[in-house]
């Protein structure tokens, strides 16, 4: 079968690639056409845009590069055209994927919706939208399932892709030497993958670490920047770059300054005990407080329905807010053990991997009986 994905960040493309390569493991015929990234294209098939072009955090920006999206979004269209999929897979990023949805559900495609969006935040009412253009929705986090049936929508539970991609990892054994590290212990920051990720979070993140010189702080890179776009933010501190091995580096971490998102659940399925952060532009901030309906930023926070790790957003995000918090998660053992211990409830209520395999054979049902 033919199979068109469209992931438009990086968490996407992960699992996007993790859902390819299942997909081809039970169809030996599987030809993939996608949006994504270089894990998605390692797999195979043919990369048309990388998402390195399409994510842009929040509604300020997203305006301000309107004219990209709508490129993005008229080129996605044409390309799902010309391919003519046996399926579309769209992968969480809703402001972009509801809108192909839509357009391929009025030419007569089959919609899979992988991850749904976060409509339980806010605009509650964006699920009628949902229940009209997607065919089938599949969800990965726990609380989801009662949310969709409260509005008359059943949809597929996989369980969460990060336990497959956390559990198929294999540690570098020469990761320290091949990075001429030093015996420090490390702490690592994962500032996120976009551009204003970067930019607002990590020079706060650089300045907190000139208060643990007994310390090896090690950066995340993205894979859409080079080492030398790193380099404006370092004020001359020694603080290595280390492109694809997150996980390696949370492997080897003692704690961790983390950017909202998808890494603060990966951070926790290591045992790491972490701080989130967030830093936003004024205006997007002021218009999520009025429409988000959540208590908590965090995946973490958000599955536990409790405050487990701490969250430092928008003008609590500073370096003087983040070493505290980094003190705190070293050297107070009753804190850190606490944080360890909800890691532990957290991972009962993941339960276990296998959410790549499980929607891989539910998209090939859907789509052979269509």
């Amino acid at each position: 079968m033919k199979y068109y994905l469209v992931a438009g960040e990086a968490s996407g493309d992960l699992h996007g690639a993790n859902l390819i390569k299942e997909l081809k493991s039970l169809d030996e015929k599987a030809d993939f056409r996608f949006f994504g990234g270089d894990l998605m294209q390692a797999e195979g098939g043919t990369l048309v845009k990388h998402y390195a072009d399409m994510a842009f955090m929040g509604f300020v920006e997203v305006v301000a590069n309107l004219n990209t999206v709508l490129k993005n979004l008229r080129s996605c269209k044409k390309d799902i055209l010309a391919y003519h999929p046996d399926v579309l897979i769209l992968i969480d990023f809703p402001g972009f994927n509801l809108k192909i949805a839509e357009f391929a559900k009025s030419n007569g495609l089959l919609v899979c919706y992988y991850i749904s969006p976060k409509v339980w935040a806010w605009n509650q009412k964006r699920v009628l939208k949902i229940k009209k253009v997607v065919d089938h929705l599949f969800c990965i986090l726990p609380f989801e399932v009662d949310f969709y049936r409260q509005w008359g929508m059943e949809i597929d539970y996989v369980g969460n892709p990060l336990l497959d991609a956390v559990t198929a990892f294999t540690p570098d054994p020469v990761f320290i030497k091949k990075n001429n590290l030093n015996n420090k212990n490390i702490i690592a920051l994962l500032p996120g993958s976009r551009r204003q990720e970067i930019s607002r979070l990590l020079p706060q993140m650089i300045a907190a670490a000139r208060q643990f010189p007994n310390h090896q702080f090690l950066i995340a890179g993205a894979p859409s920047f080079t080492a030398e776009y790193y380099q404006q933010y370092l004020n001359g501190l020694n603080i290595p770059v280390i492109f694809n091995a997150t996980y390696d580096i949370l492997h080897h971490a003692e704690a961790a300054v983390v950017a909202s998102g998808t890494a603060t659940l990966e951070t926790a399925l290591f045992d790491v005990p972490q701080v989130v952060v967030y830093k936003g532009n004024a205006i997007t901030i002021s218009i999520a407080r009025l429409l988000v309906k959540i208590k908590f930023i965090s995946l973490v926070n958000l599955i536990m329905d409790r405050l487990i790790v701490k969250e430092l957003i928008q003008e609590d995000c500073t370096a003087e807010n983040i070493d505290a918090e980094l003190n705190a998660l070293i050297n107070n053992k009753a804190y850190r053990g606490q944080m360890l211990h909800n890691y532990n409830i957290l991972d009962e209520k993941l339960g276990e991997p296998g959410a790549s395999v499980k929607t891989a054979a539910l998209i090939i049902k859907y789509a052979a009986k269509k």
